[in-house]
């Protein structure tokens, strides 16, 4: 893809826009030269030239927060680069997951953190409690949290339901973790079923990552 990318319209540099690729969150934006590109591809980590120090550098090299590279797409000007990261903690040097605030809120960051207290389990975490109890414990969870929703829709009761609905939803995200199971494969399954494959490149050569 080196070929089809304009580095020369910006003096050697492209944009470099971050996302990640679990929430779908934009995370920062960099810039990249010619080198720092080779060195994303080859080592599928986020590099990139720093106009201020004159340098290349790895994001998260000082504080190990660095950027896993899961696919690179081209725009359709070919001068910007939309990079999908898997990243290793906090983006920005602020300690917050994104650059620009961690506002955005959907079911992939609640997947996330259901994750990592299952990887990290606490004293005292409901999700460490309901994993220790193993699959029985959290089937029965689930089933009396769908029970919950129907009641709550059953007697039209709105706020109910959407409370409901939420608890029922975070006991199901730990399910979906119990049996290694992502909102990923779900929505590949859901896109399939409307006839739409998903495409997760657009424009780029990896194709091993």
């Amino acid at each position: 893809m080196t070929e089809q990318i304009d580095f020369a319209k910006n003096d050697g540099l492209v944009p470099a826009i971050l996302q990640d690729v679990r929430t779908g969150q934009v995370l920062m934006l960099g810039y990249m030269n010619e080198e720092a590109y080779q060195r994303t591809r080859e080592e599928k980590v986020a590099w990139f030239y720093s106009r201020s120090k004159g340098r290349l550098w790895m994001k998260g090299e000082e504080s190990g927060n660095i950027q896993r590279v899961k696919e690179i797409r081209l725009d359709c000007d070919q001068d910007t680069l939309l990079v999908l990261v898997d990243p290793a903690g906090p983006t920005c040097h602020l300690g917050t997951q994104s650059c620009f605030g961690d506002r955005t809120f959907n079911l992939e960051m609640l997947e996330q953190t259901v994750a990592k207290k299952v990887r990290n389990p606490q004293p005292g975490s409901y999700t460490n409690y309901l994993v220790s109890e193993g699959l029985d414990k959290i089937l029965k969870k689930v089933g009396e949290e769908a029970a919950e929703v129907i009641i709550a829709a059953k007697n039209q009761d709105r706020e109910e339901l959407i409370a409901e609905t939420s608890d029922f939803l975070y006991h199901l995200l730990v399910l979906l973790n119990q049996q290694d199971v992502s909102l990923a494969d779900v929505k590949a399954q859901l896109a399939e079923r409307h006839g739409e494959k998903q495409v997760y490149s657009v424009r780029s050569e990896i194709e091993e990552w």
